[in-house]
């Protein structure tokens, strides 16, 4: 993201992705508010920040109002991280214990006394820090001991003057347990963070963050996924595809099966994307993965996302077809992601798309399936805008797309999760359908954006062998519907089977 010019100097906060969503990191010598429900990841943010400035010979100063240094060391140690002499911890005492010079309980002092010596010994540790980062968490006890929203605007201002006199960084932490409305250091503040867990009927918690402002300068607006694992949280930049383009030659690429080429009007131009769409167990990824294998025979690297199918399964299957995925994947010329949608937001997983396609320059993406990928989204309208945006991206990037969904039913109307034939340049349809007393398959393009294709109907089979596709059938009608019939007949002749693969088909008597 390009951000406004001027001369500050910026301080990154080492935080996967989020230094992407603030365009360059925090400026430095202004006062920043990190906001969140307890366990939304504001610590880990916090300490990767002040971890970040000792790596890069910065002073640090972290001090903990709501829980131990113990505690703090037990969270980085938890995280792989350790803690060096560049980095001081304050644990700030209670106002009392600072009175009370015999450690003793008592309620006899007033707030403002206690307010005024938390905020005093907190100053003390930074003079004698001379710190360049600083973080105080949290600011509930500072709104506590204040006990009027007057008495705490006027010391954060008193705060935010001192640090600033001193060009220290700083990032204010807000578990909102004291005043979740009030909205006091949101104007006092350079720039504010807030997190949000979103709580889901099945699998892990969602977490997403947004920057509500930042004086000065241009940011990510909209809404963040991000993460929290062993090792810190990891924040996934919402992807705009307009922001990413490449030229390329719009070549056209084939699947390596002559009849699905020429259905196809010759192929698949490049930097597009192709939905395949129909009933389970129909073939879609056995359709999807033959231009994938042709692409990795060419020498392009390819990469799928399964939602669905067990990776072995998979293997399996794909091999006795005579497509050896394992072999692919072993060579480095095919990626092969497991996706668990009930534990990957789908922020995430288009960061995970991306960033496969950046580093591995894959050229050719699977996407098995969409019903997988829309478990991980409860709002369906946020689903497409999410799959518009990757589809964009993928393009621009010359990449071919490659999307199966699974209808629901078997024969007759069938129904889609979600629809998004509009989004997608090609859509390839099958259909199961009786015939002769057998369950038979078909196939059909509806859609193809870029050159023509064949308005024909063929039908295909899954053999030993691996995929193949018939001549274009001529002499029924209904197929689509599941239960085709002559031209001149109420039904198909058991004995005739000239339709089927591998002979063309006759004119209609």
């Amino acid at each position: 993201m390009p951000s406004i010019p001027g001369e500050e100097m910026m301080a990154q906060t080492g935080v996967p992705g989020l230094d992407e969503v603030l365009a360059g990191g925090l400026a430095v010598g202004h006062v920043y508010l990190l906001e969140g429900n307890p366990g939304t990841g504001k610590t880990t943010i916090a300490l990767r920040f002040i971890l970040e400035g000792a790596s890069r010979g910065e002073r640090g100063l972290f001090i903990v109002l709501s829980e131990t240094e113990r505690e703090l060391r037990e969270t980085a140690a938890s995280h792989g991280w350790a803690i060096d002499a560049n980095t001081q911890i304050f644990e700030a005492a209670p106002a009392e214990s600072l009175l009370d010079q015999e450690q003793q309980q008592t309620l006899l002092y007033s707030s403002e006394l206690e307010l005024g010596e938390t905020i005093k010994s907190i100053l003390s540790a930074f003079e004698k820090a001379q710190a360049d980062r600083v973080v105080l968490d949290s600011l509930s006890e500072i709104r506590l001991l204040a006990q009027n929203s007057l008495r705490y605007r006027r010391q954060l201002l008193a705060i935010k003057h001192y640090f600033a006199r001193r060009r220290a960084t700083v990032l204010l932490l807000d578990d909102l347990t004291s005043d979740a409305n009030d909205k006091t250091v949101h104007s006092v503040a350079h720039g504010v963070i807030q997190l949000e867990e979103l709580p889901t009927t099945y699998g892990g918690a969602r977490r997403r963050l947004r920057v509500s402002k930042y004086r000065g300068r241009s940011f990510r607006l909209g809404y963040h996924d991000y993460s929290i694992q062993t090792g810190g949280v990891s924040v996934f930049p919402r992807l705009v595809a307009a922001e990413h383009r490449t030229r390329f030659a719009r070549t056209q690429i084939t699947s390596g099966l002559v009849e699905l080429d020429a259905l196809l009007g010759g192929g698949l131009e490049k930097g597009s994307s192709t939905l395949v769409l129909g009933p389970a167990g129909a073939g879609k990824s056995t359709f999807a993965i033959s231009f994938l294998s042709t692409a990795v025979q060419q020498g392009e690297k390819a990469t799928m996302f399964v939602f669905d199918e067990e990776l072995g399964l998979l293997f399996d299957r794909m091999k006795k077809l005579g497509v050896d995925l394992e072999r692919m994947q072993a060579d480095g010329s095919l990626f092969v992601q497991q996706v668990d949608a009930a534990e990957m937001s789908p922020g995430e997983f288009s960061y995970l798309v991306r960033s496969m396609v950046d580093r591995a320059q894959a050229k050719s993406v699977l996407i098995d399936s969409l019903n997988g990928y829309a478990a991980a989204m409860p709002d369906e309208k946020a689903l497409i805008l999410h799959v518009h945006e990757l589809l964009q991206y993928l393009n621009r990037q010359g990449a071919n797309t490659f999307l199966t969904v699974a209808q629901h039913g078997i024969f007759g109307d069938m129904k889609v999760p979600v629809d998004i034939t509009y989004l997608a340049d090609t859509v390839i349809l099958l259909r199961y359908f009786e015939a002769a007393g057998r369950v038979n398959r078909a196939v059909s393009v509806i859609k193809k954006r870029m050159g023509g294709h064949e308005t024909t109907i063929r039908e295909f089979n899954i053999t030993d062998a691996g995929l193949q596709v018939g001549d274009p059938i001529t002499h029924f009608r209904g197929i689509l519907r599941g239960y085709p019939a002559g031209e001149a007949a109420p039904a198909i002749d058991p004995a005739d089977a000239s339709w089927r693969i591998p002979n063309s088909a006759p004119s209609a008597p």
